[in-house]
């Protein structure tokens, strides 16, 4: 069987779609993340590199970067 090729304009929608869901998933992230500071269950701080420092009360320690997430300890 001969596969079909997507045309471009297919792969420039599923890349638009992308983006458009990708700042509701990050925003209802940090609205969970801030109901847990909130409920002193975290706390976090800007740090010198622009990214958010968050320590949950369990101890682990992670940096929120603008596209990714990094646990530290």
């Amino acid at each position: 069987m001969r596969a079909m090729a997507r045309s471009p304009d297919a792969t420039t929608q599923t890349q638009a779609a992308g983006r458009r869901r990708a700042p509701d998933a990050k925003s209802r992230v940090m609205t969970a993340i801030g109901r847990m500071v909130d409920d002193g269950k975290a706390e976090w701080s800007l740090i010198t590199s622009g990214d958010i420092e968050l320590r949950l009360s369990t101890g682990e320690v992670f940096l929120l970067g603008e596209f990714d997430v990094t646990r530290v300890a």
